[in-house]
């Protein structure tokens, strides 16, 4: 019989969890103290220890730091006061997950079943390269992967960052899937694409009549994703004053719907995720610090694809191969292809390399995709020390569609420069720089913001205050 060590200091909480433990025919032993639970792991061998951070005569730290040789390897650290320090620390020492008292019974029983081997920790890559729903083999995915393997089976709070692109949501549902969470719902949210009049009812719910409109109870999206994961894309969006309320679940475990008086639970593993830079999104106001530092528990940082072109080919084939499935119809790469695919820088990421597969599969007439019907760079020039960036020529198929540069110009049909009259304001050049890509890019938005550097939401934002200040923006 499997038996479990439970070390607590309270003992109403440690005789919950002994009756739990027992409850599903394992043996359990309790300790109050380290000392206990030093003469319990020698009188016998825990497959699972259960070990409360803060003990009379100790930290449950001191525990996790001495002789590895007798911990068991499922080792669950439970904390009254959480914080960034001791869950990183935790992880660290080789804790398998940090819970936050009161424990869930649901999550122990998780932790139980493991043991029986009902559910593994996490499963192997279905083939070659895949890793849950990513792919590539290159040193920097392989680094993200290790880091979701270790993250995924706690119930660590996780913040993805990285371009737009570069797939933050795909980690998010890797996390998901790889968790002992991964048969409960796995929701996502644009915190950017909710109007900010509704995002808190979206988010906490709403109760019937708490505000004009409101003609039926709404349950958010924390209690439809309960038992599983909340992931918040673009969290940097969301407006400063519903990132008060959002810290307060995040550090309580409890929410409240808008009109509503009753607190109620929030069993939600949270992944947030931003295209911006954390620090720099916390200087300048679109982030508050505590909630950085509360969503920045376990972060995990995604390369650009041009730092990872390796694995152009293997993502490339993968594309290709999913649209081959839906339309029916088989092609493949020529090599020549493949080569030019690194010769290209990939402002946009992943998501703009399917986007060139998908466009290439459609304009290739034969089985064989040449080089001639994927983007090319033919003047890319590196940034030097003191000067600015130079055009970058892109060109879709065998039609060429100009040099952008970042000088560029006003309302001509063929434009390919801009050319900023000094005296013009910073958004006077920024508006004709826009309104200049996205007629070169056949005003393709995702491609226009990709060719910009900037994300689709942002580029969405300027063209509606364009609209909204009847700028007369052509064909948005």
């Amino acid at each position: 019989m499997d038996h479990v060590l439970i070390v607590d200091a309270d003992i109403d909480s440690a005789t919950m969890l002994r009756g739990l433990v027992a409850s599903q025919q394992f043996s359990v032993a309790v300790a109050h103290s380290l000392r206990d639970a030093r003469r319990q792991i020698i009188l016998q061998t825990p497959q699972l220890i259960f070990l409360d951070s803060m003990l009379p005569d100790g930290n449950g730290f001191d525990l996790l730091s001495e002789n590895e040789a007798r911990l068991p390897p499922k080792l669950v650290l439970m904390t009254s006061n959480a914080s960034l320090d001791s869950a990183v620390e935790a992880l660290r020492m080789g804790a398998m997950d940090y819970l936050v008292k009161p424990i869930s019974p649901s999550r122990v029983e998780f932790f139980l079943s493991g043991l029986h081997g009902d559910k593994k920790p996490h499963e192997e890559p279905e083939k070659p390269g895949r890793f849950g729903k990513m792919w590539g083999t290159s040193a920097p995915m392989k680094k993200v992967y290790e880091q979701i393997e270790r993250v995924a089976t706690t119930s660590i709070t996780v913040l993805v960052t990285g371009e737009s692109g570069t797939g933050k949501e795909l980690v998010a549902q890797t996390v998901h899937e790889l968790s002992s969470r991964k048969d409960m719902p796995f929701l996502a949210v644009n915190c950017g694409a909710i109007s900010p009049n509704l995002i808190e009812s979206e988010i906490f719910g709403h109760e019937k009549g708490s505000f004009t409109g409101a003609e039926r109870q709404h349950q958010g999206f924390f209690e439809r994703a309960a038992g599983g994961t909340l992931f918040l894309d673009e969290v940097t969006e969301m407006p400063l004053d519903l990132q008060v309320k959002l810290l307060r679940v995040l550090e309580t475990g409890r929410f409240m719907r808008v009109g509503s008086t009753q607190s109620r639970q929030a069993d939600v593993r949270v992944v947030a995720a931003t295209n911006r830079v954390p620090e720099q999104a916390v200087a300048e106001g679109k982030l508050r610090e505590d909630v950085f530092y509360r969503l920045n528990v376990f972060p995990i940082e995604l390369p650009p694809l041009r730092d990872r072109l390796s694995d152009l080919p293997l993502l490339a084939t993968h594309f290709l191969r999913d649209v081959c499935e839906q339309e029916g119809r088989a092609k493949e790469f020529s090599e020549a292809a493949l080569n030019q695919l690194s010769l290209y820088p990939w402002p946009g990421n992943v998501r703009e390399l399917r986007n060139a597969v998908q466009r290439a599969y459609v304009m290739a007439p034969g089985q064989l995709i040449g080089p001639e019907w994927l983007p090319v760079a033919d003047d890319l020039t590196s940034l030097k020390a003191g000067e600015s960036q130079r055009p970058l020529e892109r060109r879709q198929g065998p039609e060429a569609l100009g040099v952008l540069s970042a000088q560029s110009a006003g309302n001509t049909e063929n434009v390919t420069e801009v050319h900023v009259p000094i005296g013009f304001t910073m958004d006077q050049a920024e508006k004709m720089l826009i309104q200049a890509t996205l007629k070169q890019c056949l005003y393709q938005k995702e491609r226009t913001a990709a060719v910009l550097g900037i994300s689709l939401k942002t580029l969405y934002n300027r063209l509606k205050s364009y609209r909204a200040n009847n700028e007369g923006v052509e064909k948005l």
